[in-house]
């Protein structure tokens, strides 16, 4: 659905890959229509946003072009509709209910809303962001990672990066604080600006999804032969592994600790917090659930298989979704196994972190790791026959 936002200036903070781009346009905050009269000044400029998940949203125009394809920006943070403990619609009018400030109580109702309108609220919510908004330590957390990355991808792991941090304006932020169910967020509120290659998720938070809608997405990303389909099932494949085996691709050393760090995931998942690309790469989305840990020597093993079956099951369902649309489209049918061995080889054959060996008759994916250290290689059953 269309989404109308108007930017107002504000303090940012930029990723350093981006700091050489006049980025001048994206020093805004966003605000829907029922927002807008917390604020003392008009709007520098008005935007034709779409929805995109539940609390963010995408503008439809090609902002950048990074690894060959086109890229979108999408804001995070612009407002709930729901609320959040019933499904209630989530507008000014029922904001204002919330409010005890008799002066934010009247702004809120000035502003006459056509439909469900969005609403950025002062609740504590996932215990670092507002519901509805986003706050600066997930944000932050967000930004590190971005940064960590060679623009999109960590040893392969793609991301869609977030550009710039857009910090609320003091004033703003204190009158959204009164809007509240139970309990205050008390930190800072921002939302973040990111690239996204498309709005498709696998399976939550959108309306088409590769789960529930696949035959609309082949049509969208212009799905029209066998080759093309087989070419999206490898890439989606090859990009989502990386995904399952994060942990090993960012692993060092920690000597002074005899420990060893790598990144896991917390409180995001395959099939939520991740976009599907025109080419079938899967972008993760939702940074703010990546973080480094530390394990012990005796723990790696444990950790690299935990990581892989977190998320083993979103990406086989996601899979046959894909192969089950290239057959029925195509007519291409074959045994099963096999068919997913192929794919599984092409998808591997380039990547430095993940072998394919034969035990027996049944394939396994032998995982390394970024030490290089044989002793850790990590062996998890592909396919048994």
């Amino acid at each position: 659905m269309p989404l109308k936002l108007a930017g107002y200036p504000c303090e940012t903070i930029t990723n350093r890959h981006f700091r050489d781009f006049d980025l001048a346009k994206m020093e805004r905050v966003f605000l829907p229509s029922s927002l807008q009269p917390l604020m003392d000044q008009p709007p520098t400029d008005r935007w034709d946003f779409i929805e995109d998940d539940n609390r963010s949203a995408i503008y439809p125009e090609p902002a950048a072009t990074l690894d060959g394809q086109p890229f979108y920006l999408s804001v995070k943070g612009v407002g709930a509709t729901i609320d959040p403990y019933s499904m209630r619609t989530l507008d000014a009018l029922y904001a204002a209910e919330l409010v005890e400030d008799p002066e934010v109580r009247r702004k809120l109702l000035r502003m006459p809303t056509e439909g469900p309108d969005r609403i950025i609220t002062g609740e504590l919510w996932l215990r670092g962001s507002p519901y509805g908004g986003q706050g600066l330590e997930h944000a932050t957390t967000a930004m590190e990672i971005s940064e960590r990355a060679e623009l999109t991808s960590i040893n392969g792991f793609l991301i869609a990066p977030v550009v710039k941090i857009c910090l609320f304006p003091e004033r703003l932020q204190e009158q959204l604080r009164t809007i509240h169910w139970y309990r205050k967020y008390q930190g800072r509120m921002v939302q973040e600006l990111r690239l996204v290659p498309s709005n498709v998720r696998v399976y939550f938070h959108a309306k088409n999804t590769v789960g529930n809608n696949i035959g609309h997405v082949f049509d969208m990303f212009g799905v029209q032969s066998n080759d093309q389909a087989l070419r999206l099932c490898i890439r989606f494949v090859q990009t989502t592994i990386a995904m399952l085996t994060l942990f090993a691709r960012t692993l060092t050393y920690d000597e002074a600790g005899d420990e060893y760090r790598g990144l896991d995931f917390h409180d995001v998942w395959l099939d939520k917090d991740a976009v599907l690309a025109p080419d079938g790469s899967v972008y993760f989305v939702d940074l703010e659930g990546i973080e480094e840990v530390a394990v012990e020597p005796s723990a790696v093993k444990e950790k690299i298989e935990d990581q892989v079956y977190r998320s083993l099951y979103e990406l086989m369902f996601a899979y046959q979704q894909i192969e089950n649309e290239r057959t029925r489209r195509f007519g291409e049918h074959g045994n099963r196994k096999r068919q997913f061995e192929w794919v599984l080889e092409q998808a591997l054959k380039d990547d430095p972190m993940v072998r394919l060996r034969f035990q027996g008759s049944n394939l396994e994916m032998e995982i390394r790791n970024k030490c290089n250290e044989e002793s850790l290689y990590t062996r998890f059953p592909a396919v048994d026959r």
